[in-house]
């Protein structure tokens, strides 16, 4: 006799499919410094950025235009998806280290 996976479970492995063939792209934090500090990417598309805590302190990479927030610890490193963007700028930063400089995303 056969099981069924329960609905909960196939929408999981669905979503977890679907990511894997999103755009990505990485940005390094060193301290409150991006590289890079600019990226753009393709308006009307999802996409996935890979933020990296290449520093000696903990950031916080933050977007208040896309609803975005992730705290790092020196080392670590996780990822933001981002929904489809209308074109436009929009601007990310380290709330940790406001005096710095802001990065941004170009979506053309």
């Amino acid at each position: 006799m056969r099981k069924s996976l329960p609905w909960l479970m196939v929408l999981g492995l669905v979503g977890t499919a679907q990511a894997g063939g999103l755009p990505t792209y990485q940005i390094d934090v060193s301290d409150g410094v991006f590289t890079p500090a600019r990226l753009e990417v393709p308006a009307g598309q999802r996409f996935k950025i890979i933020v990296r805590n290449v520093g000696q302190g903990p950031i916080e990479f933050e977007s208040t235009p896309l609803r975005v927030e992730k705290v790092l610890s020196p080392g670590a490193q996780s990822f933001v998806v981002v929904h489809p963007l209308k074109p436009g700028r929009y601007p990310f930063f380290d709330e940790f280290r406001m005096d710095l400089p802001e990065g941004k995303i170009i979506a053309r």
